[in-house]
C-alpha cells in the first residue's frame, strides 16, 4: 500500500462536476471570430467603429455550422461582442449594433442565425461576451457597468436557447492611464447559474481553464486537479489576451509566483505538496488556437492557414493530452468561411475518421492483475459506453492490464480514458507489445510508450508495429487507478 502526502490525497478526491463532464465530452469544438473587425481589417478595435461597415452581404451561419461538424467539432462559440463594443443582436442596451447596420436594414441578428444553424445542424451552441468594452460610455464607473453587463448577458442567455458555454477572458488593453472597471464576476457567474446552469463558463472562471498560451501548445502533463489559485481573475486577467497572442508557457515558471498560470508542472504529486495556494479544484484545461494567424479575418491570411498536418497533431497532442480544443475559423465579410479554410477543415474531419475508424481492441480478451470487485473488471475497458469500468483497488506498488486482440494487427495509436467521474488518478503508465506475437513461448515484451497523466483522453503513438498482445502498466497513482476505455487503432 502507498503511503501518501495528505495533499496527494485530497488530489485524488477532487472530481469533476456534471457539466464540466459534459463539457469535456465534445473534446473538439470552434470559435467564431466576428464582428466590426472582420470589416476594418483590424485584431482589436476600438469602439469607435461606424456601425455602416457592417454589412455581411452573403451571411450563411448554416455554412458555418456544417464546415464546424464536417471538421469532427460538436459545437461552437460566437464572438457576440469583441472589446469594441460592437454587439451582433439588436440588444436594448447599446446602438452599437447590428440594429444600426444597413444589413438586413438593421432587422438582422447574427447570434439567433447562428443559434438556430447549430440546432439545425446538430452541435452545440456558446456564446463569448467580452467584458472590456470600449464604446461602452458606463466603462469604468462601477455598479453601473456592471448594470449594463448583466443585462446584455441576460438577453443572451434567455433569448437564443440552451447555451453550453459562457466565454470570457481578461483582456484589457487601457492601459495604466486608461479606464479601470472592477468586473462583479460572482454577480456574472450567479446569473449565468441561475438561467443557464448545464453552461461551462470558461477561462475566467470557475470550469474551465486556459491553457496558457494561444498556441496550440499543451503540457507534456495536463493535470485537471490544479489549485483554485489558479481560477481567480485577476491571475487569468494578468496574462490572458496579449494582442500578439503568443505568451508560451514557461518550463521553470514558479507556482507560487504571479506567472503561475504558465507554470509547465501545475498538478503533479510534486507541485501538489509544495503549492501554497489551496484548495485544489477540478480545473481542466482548453487548448484555444486559430486557424490563422489573426482571429480575425484577413485578406492578407489567405495563405496562411495552417495545413492538416500542423491541425492533426495539435489535436493529437490538445485531446489526445487530457485537454479539449478551441479551434478559431474567422468568417470573411461577405460573412462565409473562406474556400481554403474550408477545404482544411473538411480534409482534418475526414482524416480523424480515417485515424480511429475500427477499434481493433473491440471484442477482444483483457486479464488485469488486481481489480476492487468483480464488477470492476479489466473486461470493462472494452465495453462502449463508458458506464462499467476497471478499477485496481488499493494499489500496492504497480497494477497491468493484458490486452489479447486474438489476432495479428498492424496498430499506430492507443487511446487510453481514465474513469474521471471518480477523479484523476494516475500518475505514471508504460504501454508495451509483445513481440513474440504469433510465436509459441513466453512473452517478450517491448516498451512502445510511456506518460504521465493520462485523465478523459490520452491518445499514444508510435511508428506501426504488428501485434496482438499489449500490456497497460500503470506504475504510480493516487490510492488506485481506474480505466474506462482502452482502445488501439
Amino acid at each position: 500500500m502507498q503511503k501518501m502526502h495528505p495533499k496527494v490525497i485530497e488530489a485524488a478526491q477532487v472530481v469533476p462536476s456534471p457539466r464540466q463532464l459534459a463539457w469535456q465530452e465534445l473534446e473538439f469544438y470552434a470559435f467564431i471570430h466576428f464582428g466590426i473587425n472582420t470589416f476594418t481589417d483590424r485584431e482589436w478595435g476600438d469602439g469607435t467603429e461606424d456601425p455602416a461597415l457592417f454589412n455581411p452581404e452573403k451571411l450563411d451561419c448554416r455554412q458555418w455550422a456544417k464546415v464546424v461538424k464536417a471538421a469532427g467539432m460538436r459545437a461552437l462559440i460566437l464572438t457576440a461582442k469583441h472589446h469594441d463594443g460592437f454587439c451582433l443582436w439588436p440588444t436594448a442596451t447599446t446602438r452599437h449594433s447590428v440594429a444600426s447596420s444597413p444589413w438586413k436594414n438593421g432587422a438582422g441578428d447574427v447570434v439567433r442565425e447562428c443559434a438556430e444553424a447549430c440546432k439545425e445542424v446538430g452541435i452545440k451552441f456558446g456564446i463569448y461576451l467580452s467584458p472590456w468594452d470600449q464604446n461602452a460610455p458606463s466603462y469604468g464607473q462601477g455598479k453601473e457597468y456592471d448594470d449594463f453587463y448583466i443585462n446584455q448577458l441576460r438577453e443572451l442567455l434567455t433569448n437564443y436557447g440552451e447555451l453550453f458555454c459562457l466565454w470570457f477572458d481578461g483582456a484589457c488593453g487601457e492601459g495604466k492611464n486608461g479606464k479601470k472597471q472592477e468586473y462583479d464576476w460572482m454577480r456574472y457567474y450567479n446569473l449565468i447559474r441561475e438561467l443557464q446552469p448545464n453552461a461551462v463558463i470558461s477561462i475566467v472562471g470557475p470550469d474551465v481553464r486556459w491553457v496558457g498560451n494561444e498556441a496550440g501548445v499543451c503540457r507534456p502533463s495536463e493535470w485537471s486537479v490544479v489549485p483554485a489559485y489558479l481560477s481567480k481573475a485577476e491571475v487569468i486577467a494578468a496574462a490572458s489576451q496579449q494582442e500578439d497572442g503568443k505568451a508560451p508557457m514557461k518550463m521553470k515558471a514558479n507556482m507560487n509566483s504571479d506567472d503561475a498560470w504558465a507554470a509547465w508542472d501545475i498538478g503533479s504529486r510534486k507541485a501538489i505538496i509544495k503549492n501554497k495556494h489551496w484548495p485544489l479544484i477540478w480545473y481542466p484545461a482548453e487548448v484555444d488556437v486559430s486557424i490563422r494567424k489573426g482571429w480575425f479575418y484577413h485578406k492578407n491570411d489567405d495563405y496562411n492557414v495552417k495545413p492538416l498536418a500542423k491541425l492533426r497533431d495539435i489535436y493529437y497532442n490538445s485531446v489526445g493530452a487530457n485537454a479539449s480544443l478551441l479551434l478559431n475559423i474567422p468568417p470573411t465579410p461577405e460573412g462565409l468561411i473562406h474556400e481554403k479554410d474550408i477545404d482544411t477543415l473538411i480534409s482534418l474531419g475526414a482524416q480523424l475518421k480515417i485515424d480511429f475508424k475500427e477499434n481493433l481492441a473491440e471484442d477482444s480478451i483483457i486479464i488485469d492483475s488486481c481489480r476492487l470487485d468483480d464488477n470492476h473488471c479489466g473486461q470493462n475497458v472494452l465495453e462502449p459506453g463508458g458506464e462499467r469500468f476497471w478499477h485496481s483497488g488499493e494499489f500496492d506498488k504497480s497494477a497491468e492490464l493484458v490486452l489479447d486482440l486474438g489476432d495479428d494487427y498492424d496498430i499506430d495509436k492507443v487511446v487510453l480514458k481514465e474513469h474521471i467521474a471518480t477523479g484523476q488518478q494516475i500518475e505514471a503508465f508504460e504501454l508495451y507489445m509483445d513481440e513474440n506475437t504469433g510465436a509459441e513461448g513466453a512473452s517478450k515484451w517491448k516498451k512502445m510508450a510511456e506518460g504521465t497523466v493520462i485523465g478523459y483522453k490520452r491518445i499514444c503513438t508510435f511508428k506501426e508495429q504488428r501485434m496482438r498482445r499489449m500490456k497497460l502498466v500503470i506504475t504510480e497513482c493516487r490510492g488506485f487507478a481506474t480505466l474506462e476505455s482502452f482502445e488501439c487503432y
